[in-house]
């Protein structure tokens, strides 16, 4: 089916107060680098997801 992700790969978030892009690798901070807020969305993957429906 899907292949697992490594653990090591950071990911694009986006910071809930100033809006600027930050990539967390695991063990980071959960913090915007700019202005120090500690909400961030997760980005939308660029990858299709699809699910079939019963």
């Amino acid at each position: 089916m899907d292949t697992p992700q490594s653990g090591n790969e950071p990911v694009s978030y986006i910071c809930g107060d100033c809006g600027m892009e930050n990539t967390l690798k695991p063990g980071d901070v959960i913090q915007c680098r700019e202005c120090g807020y500690r909400i961030l969305y997760k980005k939308r993957t660029k990858r299709i997801v699809q699910y079939e429906a019963r």
